[in-house]
Formats: structure tokens, sequence, C-alpha cells
């Protein structure tokens, strides 16, 4: 049996929260242990400190993945230099070093990759990466595609605005969203310097 922790108890809720937070609470602890305890049992107060330790290494770790908004920025503007093949590339780049196998597409409607990992098979679209607005349809379609091919989950990239209606229905179906943050992260390292080819790929633009 999996054990989940529950979204709203104490270390939830320090998970989400500010490393720091996590860190003064183990101090505090430390702190009034030494203070307040006899000298056999200033121990046992380090080590209830300890969990609120780990939590704030955990999250100070996690917070330190979390791309910037310059590098988010950067990375969506670079991708908007890229055709499909390059784009198709870093993906299944990105993709596998994330754990995931990874198999093209070509001719399904609504779906470019099929995606496996952890016995889950998802579908992801991502032809139309560079939309200024992305909208419900291509969603459906993927939504269908999913369906269709038994597939467990699916991910719609996007470099776009996307509207609340697409947003509303995304919620809705559990489409995962892959935009500025998500893309920053998984294709973290893989981006080629501004005027270069993708490194490992086809060293070829394709048209728009």
């Amino acid at each position: 049996m999996k054990f989940e922790m529950a979204p709203n108890s104490l270390f939830a809720i320090l998970l989400r929260s500010q490393w720091w937070v996590s860190i003064a609470i183990a101090v505090v602890i430390a702190v009034l242990s030494g203070l307040l305890l006899p000298t056999g049992y200033v121990v046992v107060g380090v080590v209830a400190a300890l969990p609120f330790l780990g939590i704030g290494v955990v999250r100070a770790w996690r917070q330190a993945q979390v791309p910037s908004a310059a590098r988010v920025s950067g990375t969506v503007d670079a991708l908007a230099t890229l055709g499909w093949n390059e784009f198709a590339d870093l993906l299944e780049r990105g993709l596998q070093r994330d754990g995931y196998t990874v198999q093209r597409l070509t001719g399904q409607a609504g779906a470019d990759f099929r995606l496996g990992k952890a016995g889950r098979l998802s579908l992801l679209r991502g032809k139309r990466w560079k939309a200024a607005r992305p909208g419900i349809e291509p969603l459906r379609d993927l939504q269908a595609a999913t369906d269709s091919g038994d597939a467990h989950d699916c991910i719609y990239v996007a470099t776009g605005e996307i509207t609340d209606q697409a947003r509303q229905f995304a919620a809705k179906h559990r489409i995962r969203i892959f935009e500025g943050l998500q893309l920053a992260q998984l294709l973290r390292g893989l981006l080629p310097p501004a005027g270069r080819g993708v490194a490992g790929g086809t060293g070829q633009r394709s048209a728009r």
C-alpha cells in the first residue's frame, strides 16, 4: 500500500511553504529543548527537530530546481525560433531523461507522442506549441485520442496564453499542460545557444 500524506497535515503544509519555515521550526525546537529539558532529555528534543530539518532541506532543494522568471521567458523565446523537428527532438530527449519511454506518432489525430512511465501510458500533443492563444479544440482532439487509445492521461504542450475555457476543459478532463515553467524544467540544459541548431538533433530548422 502506497502511503499518501494528508494534504492539510503539518508536514504537507510545510512542504508547500518556504524552506526557511521548517528550518526555523527545527532551530526553535532544538533551542527550547536545550533550555527547558533536563540534560538527559535534550537529545529527545533534538531528535524531534530532525524531521523539520529534513523537510527544510527537501523544500530548499525543490525551490532551487524551479527556474527563474528570466529562464522561463528565455526558454519560451528560444522555442519560438525552432521548427517542429527540432522541438520534437528536444521534447523526446527531455522526456527520456525524466524516465519516460517515448514513441513518436505519425498520422494519429490529436497526439504526437506516446509515453510510458511506471506502467502508465500517456499521450502528448506538442505540434501546436507556438499558437498564440491555444483554445479548446486541440484539447478535445487530444482527449478523444486518449480515450480511443486507452491511455491513462494526456499532456498538452503550449508556449502561448491558453484561454480560460481551454484551462477549464483541461482541469475537468485532467489534461496536464506543459507551458513555460514546465518546459523550462523539462528542457533544462538542452536548449542550444541562440542561432545554432539543436545538439544531437537534425541541425536543420524546418518551416513553421
